[in-house]
């Protein structure tokens, strides 16, 4: 009985952290300036705790940052890349199931 509690609570445990809804914030990271630029603002930005997925683009400069809305602000995300040295504003941060009201 217990091994069969335990299983169902494990299950609601797991289920209950992957319902955050993870949101997804573009940064402007207009002071990218050579080709080493976007792997340490990739770097910086895998580190903050939350992050799930970064895509850098140097051409356009700027950061796709995947995170769990629940363990990490967007702000934290900008803090990230300017203590790396390369500023960044956050214009853009949206929830992935497109719902308006919580953007």
């Amino acid at each position: 009985m217990r091994s069969i509690l335990f299983a169902a609570t494990a299950s609601l445990l797991a289920l209950a952290a992957s319902a955050a809804t993870p949101k997804t914030a573009v940064l402007d990271v207009q002071n990218m300036t050579c080709g080493l630029c976007p792997v340490t603002v990739k770097k910086a930005l895998e580190k903050v705790p939350g992050v799930a997925a970064v895509k850098v683009d140097f051409e356009t400069k700027t950061a796709t940052v995947s995170f769990d809305s629940e363990k990490v602000a967007a702000t934290q995300l900008v803090k990230a890349t300017t203590d790396a040295g390369s500023p960044s504003t956050a214009p853009k941060v949206t929830m992935n199931d497109c719902d308006p009201a919580t953007t």
